[in-house]
């Protein structure tokens, strides 16, 4: 049985993944290009793929026939692969949920208070060495404690984001999800994300990317936040529509955003570079060795129990 892993992972899950077949590692670390895509699925019986890697219906349909029968992608997010082209070609699709979830809230925190704190603007003026010395109104930023955070999407990451702002900032907590859920803190549900978004804060995006979360925030989402209030995106790019929150910072509409991902990564707008008011990260969600590690110890899970003929402990 042959593996192949389409990025160079840390050593401890290579080592593991060569524990169970043989396995091959791509050294590149960018996405694979559309014809190492349909070979991948004609040369190998597994293939451990992430993000960027565009399994899309017409890879699968020039692969009609393909030897891969399972993708064991590394992380939670799987938009870049096309399911249900998948499936119908008998290749079974994994992911890895959980082992994301504390190093993508911590990213989530950190995004809120850097950008309604001005940290990287400040850090921008010290460098430069234009810091004139503090003064009683220098730089005046959004306290964040004991304020309202609007959460979209209360999946894991969402809640726990949500858990980090309650037990650790006083915050009070609503939210917009499409149903109720059972929380150890007290969250008020909104039907309406406008409304939601009108009524906090703090707007943090934390959904999963596809055709129904696609420009979720829009133009009348930015429109209806406060003068004061701060966008976060820790979820996918293209949930954001880029063009409308540039022209919301622009025109100062709103307090500010953080943003660890971006809609056509890793391009980001030089309009969107050249703005003081956006907090700008490159997609460091999980970028700690024990998470990378945990996330690909998850992955080679999968491919042990689908060498085994077992249940895939992460289907999707």
């Amino acid at each position: 049985m042959k593996l192949w892993i389409t990025r160079p992972l840390p050593d401890r899950v290579i080592d593991a993944a060569r524990g169970l077949c043989d396995v091959e590692v791509r050294q590149e670390t960018l996405p694979l290009t559309g014809d190492e895509l349909r070979s991948s699925l004609k040369e190998f019986d597994a293939v451990l793929p992430t993000l960027g890697d565009l399994f899309s219906a017409e890879v699968f349909a020039d692969v009609s026939t393909p030897r891969c029968k399972l993708l064991a992608n590394f992380g939670v997010g799987y938009n870049h692969i096309d399911v249900a082209a998948a499936k119908a070609r008998g290749v079974a699709v994994s992911n890895t949920p959980g082992a994301v979830t504390d190093a993508t809230a911590d990213i989530g925190m950190m995004l809120i208070l850097m950008s309604a704190r001005r940290a990287v603007e400040g850090e921008r003026l010290v460098r430069a060495g234009d810091w004139p010395g503090w003064h009683p109104t220098q730089m005046l930023g959004l306290h964040v404690t004991g304020k309202r955070v609007g959460i979209v999407g209360m999946g894991r990451i969402g809640q726990a984001i949500a858990r980090r702002c309650h037990f650790g900032f006083g915050m009070e907590v609503a939210y917009f999800s499409r149903s109720e859920k059972a929380l150890e803190f007290p969250a008020t549900r909104i039907a309406s994300l406008t409304e939601l978004a009108g009524a906090v804060d703090v707007l943090v995006v934390a959904v999963p990317a596809g055709t129904d979360t696609w420009h979720l925030i829009d133009a009348d989402v930015l429109n209806a936040m406060q003068g004061h209030a701060h966008l976060v995106n820790i979820a996918r790019g293209d949930v954001v529509d880029e063009a409308a929150l540039i022209a919301a910072l622009e025109a100062r509409s709103i307090g500010g955003a953080g943003l660890d991902v971006y809609e056509h990564e890793p391009a980001v707008p030089e309009a969107l570079r050249a703005l003081d008011n956006v907090t700008l990260l490159p997609h460091l969600g999980t970028a700690a060795l024990e998470v990378r590690e945990a996330m690909g110890l998850m992955a080679v899970e999968n491919v042990a129990a689908f060498l085994d003929g077992k249940p895939l402990p992460n289907a999707v």
